[in-house]
């Protein structure tokens, strides 16, 4: 059976968010919730195939040619003081 919660204190931007939200997609406050909460702590699950299809269109975008491990250190320390 499904478990009950109850929210106390939510600050009323958080509230008419929430509630606008709910409004666009023709759900219940409580639907709105659920949804919301399931798309941040439930993993979307992504096929193999899928992910290996994101990584070689990602990689197509990166500049022709590799990647020495000195560069990748400076990308990483870039924009850091």
């Amino acid at each position: 059976m499904p478990a009950t919660l109850t929210l106390k204190n939510i600050p009323d931007e958080v509230y008419e968010r929430l509630k606008a939200s709910a409004a666009a997609h023709r759900r219940s406050m409580n639907s709105e919730v659920i949804v919301c909460l399931e798309a941040m702590l439930v993993p979307a699950k992504v096929a193999p195939t899928e992910r290996l299809a994101r990584a070689r269109a990602l990689r197509s975008t990166l500049p022709k040619g590799r990647f020495l491990a000195r560069d990748i250190d400076a990308l990483k320390k870039e924009g850091r003081p």
